[in-house]
């Protein structure tokens, strides 16, 4: 899962990023309004954490664009302003939750992970697809109960995968999901491709179909059809 913190206190800024980079997330930052406005218009996000109060502007906007762009990320307000106006506004333009600082991190990552299960997996805390069982929150999956070892990489390709089934993949939507917003810079993408052989290969030892396919030229697509 795929992360935006617009946040300009940079104490915070850096002990959220941490934080959440151990809990398993590709997490990206911006520390104005102006980068945060860029990073939405540029690349897709599963959920942006969002501070209110930027030096530059004010945070309700960048919900309003993410809005008006119909993205489909979920958006957690974390702000100091506690105000009951401010709550009643941020939910009411879209934002999916709101936490008011200071916060504990635990409760942070559990609200994240409410938000990411209600808008990618319909609320449950399981993804079922053929004869694969996946669990989010543990990195964790079951192929007719027994457990395949995979690296964080290849569970988190899978994951992505899984969550768009039937629709073609851009190796470009791939690589920066996965690996964040710094491989649209990259040469090439062929690394890809020696990321999902060995996430194939390890899945079809335990008997899982081939339902990673590569579509020529464009990306890959995951389908049992």
């Amino acid at each position: 899962m795929k992360l935006l913190i617009v946040e300009d206190e940079p104490a915070l800024r850096t002990s959220l990023v941490e934080y959440l980079r151990q809990d398993g997330y590709v997490v990206e930052a911006a520390a104005s309004y102006e980068q945060a406005h860029e990073k939405i218009k540029l690349y897709q996000y599963d959920c942006v954490l969002l501070d209110l109060t930027l030096p530059d502007g004010n945070g309700l906007d960048v919900v309003r664009t993410l809005k008006a762009d119909r993205s489909p990320a979920g958006v957690l307000i974390i702000s100091a302003r506690g105000a009951l106006d401010d709550k009643v506004l941020g939910l009411e333009l879209g934002a999916d939750d709101y936490l008011a600082k200071p916060f504990h991190l635990s409760e942070l990552s559990a609200r994240l992970k409410a938000i990411i299960r209600r808008r990618q997996f319909q609320g449950q805390r399981h993804l079922l697809f053929q004869e694969l069982t996946v669990f989010p929150d543990q990195a964790q999956v079951l192929v007719n109960g027994e457990q395949v070892l995979l690296t964080r990489k290849e569970f988190d390709l899978l994951l992505y995968l899984l969550t768009h089934p039937g629709r073609v993949l851009t190796k470009e939507s791939i690589a920066e999901h996965v690996w964040g917003d710094a491989a649209d810079a990259a040469d090439s993408f062929d690394f890809l491709y020696t990321h999902l052989k060995n996430l194939r290969r390890k899945l079809q030892e335990k008997g899982v179909g081939d339902y990673i396919r590569s579509v020529y030229g464009v990306g890959y697509k995951f389908s049992a059809e």
